[in-house]
């Protein structure tokens, strides 16, 4: 068994990384930053040596397809993405990372000359704005009705991977995570959480730029359950929504003030709701993939400030 991991040096890309080397698997990583910098906030040096690393682009698919074949590739997780707001911002470069580079993705697990599972983060994205949907939790048969350009490119990654399943017979598991939270998530409007917690790590002033209602996922959650559905010999292809704890933004310091006194005078927040739902069922997943942890919102915060905490006592950017 040998996994790549394509956006292996994003936040939940370090995150997949440390989980695979801990269960002393064989891990190859692939992305366009060859330095480790969120692997190196939770993993020791020692550790991040046991992986391979390549450096290059998800657009580049003869690359891709060599790594695959050539490098014995059995499983692949791939988490390369540009964000929303990048996206919004440069759709058409967008849909070239987020939708080409999927695509490129699959045709190198169909060209491996050998079976090769794929998981893959489709994202929370593809649902509409809450309103659109009647405040119900909203289960994998709600149609899809995204806002964003960065929703549509994930929709789309869903269907084809449906159809490269249907087509090449390659088995694939897409998961939607919402807000993922935690060290290492440092990008995209929704960090903000992250940035906040990280802020008062260090006992700095920070505005969280939304407000209203987020679904708080923890990393090492996320990342569990993305290797889990790697590493499940489960046929088909499944498009999965994540379940976190949904809390707003008021909640959310009113738990930073109960862990670290005086930060409801340090965090704040002001801005608009993200035009996304909130209340996702994942009880498909759990159906599929039974027994994957789910840490309650208030210790992953505790477990994630006392890691930003040890970080900057150790002189350690954050």
């Amino acid at each position: 068994m040998r996994i790549l991991v394509t956006g292996a040096q994003g936040c939940i890309g370090a995150w997949v990384v440390k989980n695979l080397l801990d269960r002393g698997l064989e891990v190859l990583l692939y992305d366009a930053d060859p330095a480790p910098a969120r692997l190196s906030l939770i993993a020791p040096a020692a550790v991040i040596r046991k992986a391979a690393v390549e450096t290059g682009r998800i657009e580049d698919g003869p690359r891709l397809k060599a790594l695959v074949k050539d490098g014995g590739i059995t499983h692949i997780v791939h988490l390369a993405a540009v964000l929303m707001p990048f996206c919004q911002a440069q759709p058409a470069e967008g849909g070239m990372i987020n939708v080409i580079g999927t695509l490129n993705v699959f045709e190198a697990a169909r060209d491996a000359g050998r079976a090769v599972r794929v998981v893959y983060a489709s994202s929370s994205a593809v649902w509409g704005p809450e309103e659109a949907y009647g405040g119900s939790k909203l289960t994998e048969q709600e149609p899809l009705k995204p806002a964003t350009h960065y929703g549509v490119f994930k929709q789309a990654n869903e269907g084809n991977a449906r159809v490269f399943y249907l087509t090449s017979g390659i088995s694939s598991v897409g998961l939607r995570p919402w807000t993922v939270y935690g060290v290492g998530r440092d990008r995209g409007l929704t960090a903000d959480p992250t940035l906040a917690m990280r802020a008062l790590a260090l006992g700095q002033p920070f505005r969280i730029r939304l407000t209203g209602h987020m679904d708080l996922q923890y990393v090492a959650d996320v990342a569990e359950t993305f290797v889990r559905c790697a590493l499940e010999p489960l046929p088909g292809a499944y498009a999965f929504n994540l379940e976190g704890t949904v809390t707003t933004m008021d909640e959310l310091i009113g738990i930073l003030e109960r862990l670290r006194p005086g930060a409801s005078r340090l965090i704040t927040a002001e801005g608009p709701q993200v035009p996304v739902a909130y209340r996702m069922d994942a009880t498909q997943l759990h159906a599929h993939i039974p027994g994957i942890k789910q840490t309650p919102l208030e210790n992953g915060i505790f477990e994630t400030l006392g890691m930003f905490e040890s970080l900057h006592r150790a002189g350690v950017s954050v």
